[in-house]
This record gives C-alpha cells, sequence and structure tokens, in this order.
C-alpha cells in the first residue's frame, strides 16, 4: 500500500463544515491557532456564516487553509497513516506543504490571506469570469477558447477530470468561450460564482506581488514529496517551491495530471484531507482503479482507517 493525501481548495467550504468532526478536540485547537495568528474568529465564521462572509476570497482561503489542516491533524491524531507523497489542488497545494513542514502554519495562514488580496486585485471586479465546462475534452476546450478569445483572455485553467475543465479570463470571451463549447458538444457551460479569474494569464501581476511576498518567508526542502499544480513536478529545494507557488497564481491547474503521477509513482490509495469530497469524486473519475477515500466528517476518518490500517 502507498498512501496519498490530497488536499481541496476554493469551492470546498461550507458553513458548518467542522461541526462534522465532533469528537476531534484538534479541530477546533487548529482554529483557536488559526484565528490567533490572524486576530480573526475563523471558528465563529466557519460555524455561523454568513455564506457571504465566508464566501469572500481573503476569508475563504485562510478558512479552508485552517479547515484542511484540521482535518490532516485529526487523520494524524486518529491513527491515520502518514503519506508517502502529497498534492493539493490550487489553495490546497498551501495545506500540503504545512502538512509536510516546508511551511509554517503559522506563515501560511498571513501568505494565503495575501495570496487571495493580490489575486482579487488584479483584475478589476466584474471584468474577470471563470465557468466549468462538462462534457468536452481538454483539445475541445482548448480550441473552443482560442475561437471565443478575439483580442481577449480566456484559456482553460483547472483541468479538473478529463470531461470537467474550467475555464477563465474576460467575462466576454467567458461566455463566448462557452457557448463554442457547447457547439463542439459540451454537456453545459456554468458561470461559476467567483469574482477573478483565477490561474489565468490575467493573474499574472498578482504572481509576482507573491513571488516578492514568498522571498520573504522560511520554506525548509521537502521532506516528503509534494506534487506541484503547475508542472506536476517536486520541487525538493526552497526556491524552487517559491517559484512554483508564485507561478501556480497565473498558471493551470494540472489536477488530471497529478492524480496520473500519484499512480505513476505507485501510488494505491488516496485520501482527501479536508471538509469535502470533491477530490474524492475526481479521483475516480481519473483513475478509477486508485481506492479513493474522503475525510469529510468523524465516520468518513474512521472508515478510512479501516480501510488502510493504522498509521506508521
Amino acid at each position: 500500500m502507498k498512501l496519498g493525501l490530497v488536499f481541496p481548495g476554493q469551492g470546498s467550504q461550507a458553513v458548518g463544515m467542522m461541526s462534522r468532526y465532533d469528537g476531534f478536540p484538534v479541530v477546533r485547537d487548529t482554529f483557536t491557532e488559526a484565528s490567533a495568528t490572524l486576530g480573526q474568529d475563523l471558528w465563529a465564521l466557519v460555524e455561523n456564516g454568513p455564506d457571504e462572509a465566508l464566501n469572500q476570497t481573503v476569508n475563504t482561503q485562510p478558512a479552508m487553509l485552517a479547515a484542511d489542516i484540521a482535518v490532516y491533524r485529526a487523520w494524524r491524531a486518529a491513527g491515520g497513516a502518514a503519506p508517502d507523497i502529497l498534492a493539493g489542488h490550487s489553495l490546497g497545494e498551501y495545506a500540503a506543504l504545512v502538512a509536510v513542514g516546508a511551511l509554517a502554519f503559522a506563515d501560511a495562514l498571513p501568505l494565503v490571506r495575501f495570496r487571495a488580496q493580490a489575486m482579487q486585485e488584479a483584475v478589476p471586479a466584474g471584468v474577470g469570469a471563470m465557468a466549468a465546462v462538462m462534457g468536452l475534452d481538454a483539445a475541445g476546450v482548448t480550441e473552443a477558447c482560442r475561437e471565443a478569445a478575439q483580442g481577449q483572455v480566456v484559456e482553460p485553467v483547472n483541468f479538473n477530470a478529463p470531461d470537467q475543465i474550467v475555464i477563465a479570463g474576460h467575462r466576454d470571451a467567458v461566455e463566448r468561450a462557452g457557448t463554442a463549447a457547447k457547439a463542439r458538444g459540451a454537456k453545459r457551460a456554468v458561470m461559476l460564482p467567483v469574482s477573478a479569474p483565477f490561474h489565468s494569464v490575467l493573474m499574472q501581476p498578482a504572481a509576482e506581488r507573491l513571488a516578492a511576498r514568498l522571498a520573504e518567508l522560511t520554506i525548509e526542502p521537502l521532506a516528503v514529496p509534494v506534487i506541484h499544480n503547475v508542472d506536476v513536478s517536486v520541487a525538493g529545494s526552497p526556491g524552487a517551491i517559491r517559484a512554483a507557488l508564485a507561478a501556480q497564481a497565473a498558471n493551470p491547474v494540472r489536477w488530471v495530471e497529478t492524480i496520473q503521477g500519484f499512480v505513476a509513482r505507485g501510488v494505491t490509495h488516496i485520501v482527501e484531507c479536508g471538509p469535502g469530497k470533491v477530490l474524492t469524486g475526481l479521483t475516480k473519475r481519473i483513475a478509477p482503479d486508485l481506492t479513493a477515500l474522503p475525510l469529510n466528517d468523524a465516520d468518513a476518518i474512521a472508515a478510512a482507517i479501516d480501510a488502510i490500517g493504522k498509521g506508521r
């Protein structure tokens, strides 16, 4: 058995999501630590909302980082096995790096809040957009974007599954690309309720600001491999980790290739370390032969430990 852990990012949040982990004091303790670091009561935010506040990017990113790390700590406290390799989807990559000790939790929290602000400020409100295209392969989506650009930016930015790809760019171009994708056979093209065209080239100003901020932080070499979104590589050195995180802001999340990278490295089981099961569903679509398990509540943690065995 070879274990991979994956961490979800923005989009998996929901008010009340941490109440499903009764019996794990480490979950509340993690939020207490995060709240003290940021000077904001993140526990009240995730427990009580409102949705509008939790879904603001500057709140969502630190809240999801805290949630991912809280679930990871609950997994380990319950006897869950240490991972052989890790990855995270977009924001989740920061959680993966915290889990392996490359990035301190106390540094990562303000870092992801800064990241959220930089990404939000890179493009004026209302100018950018994102849409999920279902039922069309990467080549078809890419061609639809090329046809729809018409001097603007629209491009695939999240390769989530072979038939689920998120596009981003200028709002008008994204809408045109959705229409073009449906003309090529896509089942649906759904505009997403986000406030910026994340992971598109329009985020380059954010990537540059993030690079400058990362240069100020201590990052340790990887003790356990983490596959990076931007190039599906394992960057062991601190400098390479900084470069991968900065570039990630303005480049696509290559999730299909990431899961395929787990398979190529001999991974047999993937556990989703966070309050949801979106990545579990994607894993089953990308690599059906892998055993994919969520940790989206206390019972799921127990079931995953039963399936995999106690920690090593």
